[in-house]
């Protein structure tokens, strides 16, 4: 997959070295991940039923599956305890003989105007999105998980999320949209057993690479998030993905 550079080349070039420099030297000063640090990973599932009404274009979103799952959900700052937080949730949907789906996806609101912004929240069970949107050739995408009513509630802490996944099995649901439109329900995601420590330091997700073919991710901040996962990845030495993958990591 390419992602688009500024105009010039050879600025394009200076700045993507100016940021990947930059993230690399704030990783190795917080010696693990730059972006959401605190986390804990957990095993699962992911089930697609299809798109409800026109289809988005991406087979994988449009077609039943079921795939195995790695999940982690995250603080951003971090905050300590249940404070307020720009919470974290990424999932990683193994495809076998094929490269792997990364989701991440951020706190923010439901509505229109406010998927767009990250947005800082107490509890796990609520609205993640995408914040930018997808391309799937000319239509724009956004992706979410959204609490599912029925599922056991994730709490107010990492903590408590674990907690849960150890009596329960919590669950979200997966949500297309386009800009303004509403949120198409595609399939849902089931929490299970919690990974190690030493597992969840490991694990690590690229969310502009990792996609299916159909799909890529739109806009200037593509490039920037691309070329800070580089130096995030290059600051924890990561050289491979998690779970068997031979992709590129962050």
């Amino acid at each position: 997959m390419t992602v688009t550079p500024p105009p010039s080349r050879s600025a394009g070039r200076a700045t993507a070295t100016a940021v990947e420099r930059a993230s690399t030297a704030l990783g190795r000063l917080r010696r693990g991940r730059l972006l959401h640090p605190a986390g804990r990973s957990f095993v699962g599932e992911t089930v697609i039923w299809g798109t409800p009404g026109p289809p988005t274009g991406v087979a994988l979103l449009d077609h039943p599956g079921r795939y195995r799952t790695t999940i982690r959900l995250s603080k951003g700052t971090p905050t300590p305890g249940s404070w307020p937080d720009v919470l974290g949730l990424a999932l990683r949907l193994h495809r076998d003989g094929g490269r792997p789906f990364d989701l991440l996806v951020s706190s923010s609101g439901a509505a229109p105007l406010l998927r767009n912004l990250p947005l800082p929240r107490r509890r796990f069970t609520g609205t993640y999105s995408t914040i930018t949107c997808y391309r799937a050739g000319p239509r724009r995408l956004w992706l979410a998980a959204l609490a599912d009513p029925d599922s056991a509630d994730l709490g107010r802490s990492l903590a408590t999320a674990a907690a849960a996944t150890r009596t329960d099995t919590p669950r979200l649901v997966l949500a297309v949209a386009s800009a303004v439109g509403p949120w198409r329900l595609v399939g849902q995601v089931s929490l299970d057993a919690q990974l190690s420590a030493a597992e969840d330091a490991a694990l690590a997700f690229d969310p502009v690479r990792n996609l299916p073919p159909e799909l890529r991710v739109a806009g200037p901040l593509a490039w920037l998030r691309d070329q800070t996962y580089r130096g995030s990845r290059r600051a924890r030495g990561a050289t491979a993905q998690s779970g068997g993958s031979t992709a590129t990591t962050v």
